[in-house]
């Protein structure tokens, strides 16, 4: 691979494993590192996978492009090990995270609720005279003196981010600004979160909670880009073009993500990868429907696919915590190959939340680990090669998962060994299929109908089971579906996405001004392009209104595709605008008030730039017939029951040709995964070497 050919990288970094996918630009060829994780620093995880494709022959200056998706955000958060955060708030308004929206999540009878701990406590939090209403005009004066006195104190204090919010900033944003210099003034390399930047729009606690967000997880990212670009610069990758998956399902440079608004941005960075990769590349299963199934070594991430384009929404909740950025509509369970099984107070089997991680991991690992995980049952089981995990990189220790199941699960409840592997299998999977049940009926989709795409290492694994519990009849696995997030980081734009909030009257809204406004974002991001070093040609705007009924709380997003197209909007596109609003209404609610006025509370611009992506190739040809007898490479004694064997065919993948057909059961072992093809199931390789399982109803 010293030929001069030009490479682009992709970068999963995962609870157990990060994977990372290499694209020879000119040749289409793939090939992928599935390396440790190193949970204490993950980029030494990613640096130890770039530097195993440079001892093969890539020479570092041909990494032209290098995509990343990583979870640092969402683990400091879920392990508060952020920032020490300072808030300052307008006079009279520090209550506002006390009281949050006034609800509670979960069971609202819970005598014992208790709301998460506040990012930035009550001694943390300064009140600062000044204010704008709500069309931002100025009303009083901002205290510049109290601004510095409070940033000396919480400094003073420890603090190492300062969170701004102040009251309809959202509107005129001069206030904020110019808290920021002053707090630059005292302490020229703060970190320092604005809202008018992070979440410019109405209602004062979800834009407090994503700045303070914003605000304690920016300087975790700041020093992981930092040591990362480090190291790849030290390693002699040279290229700039190095950039950071978002939520949203795009990316944007790592420039972009270590600015003041957009770390929150990244908190959905991992699994939107998958999301992404599943929507461009499965074909007519995206436009029909997909449930994605991505489970690696700590959870399980589950999204769902329609028209080709993932579900997304523009509020999620994290870790208990609103958060008011676009993102791809996903759940995430602790159901992964490392979530340990234990017996609770009542004697009842459970697995996870906990999780073995990638050290020690799962008993079978040898590294110390010595409570069982779904792994352990899934090797005790007969599903996993104990030779040929990671394509034989590294051995599992059947014994010790065995040991580990024997004395933490199977002697306490009075079972054997394999009968207590096949019951965390069934918990975990059931776990799985429930989740996806509930996300689709909060969603209005019947999952029966739609195509499950598992990946992530133990996705195939599991896949044939949840699709059972959920009735579903076909199953497509990718090539590399244990790498498939990395490779989906080759497969999305760059993309910004911008809002601003401005509730008026819809038919009180002149056309000129709702363009004014949006071309207004759209100046902001071709602004921000520059400064990040992208080229603004190609560049392409969506434009989207929030708009909701006269009095209601809360808004729909409307598309205005194709609508001012000619020279900026007119009276007749605003009024199209609010036709697509009730016949939108109507498919989400069910009915549409066609006789009540509108408002328009958000403008929504996305900017969207095309990058180079994975073109998979399909083959000249795709005659069907039976896998031929050197795809096999032995066979199995599998307990599908977890009492009776099973004689099993398995199959080397990459030997099985485009158009092989098998028939269940068959395990299908791989570098990065193992496809388990139960009884009643019939796999095909399709003219893009997916293999397609599928089952009579």
């Amino acid at each position: 691979m010293t030929d001069g050919s030009q490479f682009r990288l992709g970068v999963d970094v995962g609870g157990t494993h990060t994977d990372l996918v290499l694209l020879n630009a000119a040749t289409g060829e793939i090939l992928v590192e599935k390396v440790a994780s190193t949970p204490h620093n993950p980029a030494i995880g990613v640096l130890n996978g770039v530097n195993n494709f440079v001892a093969k022959g890539t020479p570092p200056g041909a990494i032209e492009f290098f995509s990343h998706g990583t979870t640092i955000t969402t683990n400091a958060l879920l392990e508060m090990r952020g920032a020490k955060v300072g808030l300052l708030i307008t006079d009279g308004y520090r209550a506002v995270q006390e009281v949050q929206s006034q609800g509670r999540d979960g069971n609202p009878f819970d005598y014992f609720y208790d709301k998460p701990v506040p990012l930035a406590p009550q001694s943390m939090t300064r009140e600062i005279p000044g204010r704008v209403d709500w069309e931002g005009a100025e009303l009083t004066a901002l205290d510049e003196g109290a601004v510095r006195v409070a940033a000396r104190e919480l400094f003073a204090a420890g603090a190492n981010s300062i969170a701004v919010c102040y009251l309809f900033s959202y509107t005129n944003p001069a206030h904020e600004d110019r808290t920021r210099d002053v707090i630059l003034e005292e302490f020229p390399k703060a970190h320092v979160s604005l809202s008018s930047e992070v979440l410019p729009r109405i209602r004062e606690w979800p834009r407090l909670s994503t700045t303070l967000l914003n605000a304690y997880l920016g300087p975790v990212l700041v020093d992981y880009i930092g040591h990362l670009n480090g190291g790849l610069d030290d390693g002699g990758v040279t290229t700039q073009q190095r950039f950071l998956m978002q939520s949203n399902g795009g990316v944007m440079p790592f420039s972009a993500a270590v600015q003041g608004g957009k770390t929150v941005y990244t908190l959905f960075s991992g699994p939107a990868a998958g999301a992404q990769a599943s929507a461009y590349l499965a074909g007519d299963d995206a436009q029909k429907g997909i449930v994605t199934l991505d489970m690696g070594g700590t959870s399980c991430d589950i999204a769902f696919i329609e028209g080709g384009t993932p579900l997304e929404v523009t509020e999620v909740v994290v870790d208990r915590r609103p958060m008011g950025v676009p993102a791809l509509d996903l759940t995430t369970i602790s159901a992964g190959g490392g979530s340990i099984a234990w017996i609770d107070h009542g004697g009842f089997l459970c697995v996870g939340p906990q999780s073995a991680g990638a050290a020690p991991g799962p008993a079978c690992y040898g590294k110390g680990g010595e409570n069982p995980a779904v792994t352990d049952a899934d090797i005790t089981l007969g599903y996993l090669n104990p030779g040929y995990f990671l394509g034989g990189l590294q051995s599992l220790d059947v014994a010790a998962s065995e040991a580990a199941l024997k004395s933490k699960i199977a002697e306490p409840l009075g079972m054997s060994v394999r009968e207590a592997a096949a019951g965390i299998r069934q918990i975990v999977d059931q776990r799985m299929a429930d989740e996806v049940k509930v996300f689709g009926a909060k969603r209005g989709v019947d999952p029966q109908d739609f195509t499950l795409l598992p990946f992530g290492g133990a996705g195939a694994v599991h896949a044939a089971s949840v699709a059972e519990e959920l009735g579903m009849t076909r199953i497509f696995v990718p090539p590399r579906p244990g790498a498939f997030s990395a490779l989906g980081l080759l497969c999305t734009d760059i993309v910004h996405d911008y809002v601003r909030s401005e509730l008026r009257p819809l038919d009180q809204v002149a056309p000129d001004h709702a363009e004014e406004v949006f071309r207004a974002l759209e100046a902001r991001g071709l602004a921000e392009l520059e400064e990040e070093g992208i080229a603004a040609e190609g560049a392409r705007f969506e434009r989207e209104l929030d708009v909701r009924y006269t009095g209601q709380g809360y808004e729909l997003r409307v598309g205005l595709d194709g609508l001012g197209a000619d020279g900026g909007l007119k009276a007749a596109d605003m009024a199209a605008a609010r036709d697509r609003f009730d016949d939108h209404h109507a498919r989400i609610h069910g009915h549409a008030a066609k006789d009540r006025s509108v408002e328009i509370v958000s403008y929504r611009v996305r900017l969207r730039v095309a990058v180079p992506k994975y073109q998979p190739v399909p083959a000249a040809e795709c005659i069907e017939a039976p896998a031929p007898a050197d795809a096999v490479k032995g066979v199995r004694t599998v307990y599908f029951d977890g009492k009776t064997g099973t004689e099993t065919i398995l199959y080397e993948r990459d030997r099985l040709p485009i158009g092989a057909i098998l028939e269940g059961p068959a395990i299908v072992e791989q570098f990065d995964s193992t496809i388990v093809v139960p009884v009643g199931w019939t796999g095909r390789v399709d003219g893009y070497a997916n293999l397609i399982l599928s089952r009579e109803r």
